[in-house]
């Protein structure tokens, strides 16, 4: 269940990453270069995101499961 929710701010993510990167390439200098530097980053964090919630999804660490769970059970009582 994290995994898929996970995709929300991934994709917020690799957009700004990629309005950043956009934007560098309209400047010139050390600003270019810094750009590129800083969308390079966000990639990074937007790959992250969906790493580290197939971690806790597979390792069954997802607190949302847990949550839909008990909601389950008390209505089955």
């Amino acid at each position: 269940m994290c995994f898929f929710f996970s995709f929300l701010p991934a994709t917020f993510w690799l957009v700004l990453g990629y309005f950043i990167m956009f934007s560098s390439t309209k400047v010139d200098g050390n600003m270019r270069a810094f750009g590129r530097l800083l969308a390079i980053w966000v990639f990074i964090i937007a790959a992250f995101i969906p790493m580290m919630a197939a971690y806790v999804t597979l390792n069954d660490l997802c607190p949302l499961t847990a949550l839909f769970e008990g909601m389950h059970s008390t209505a089955t009582q």
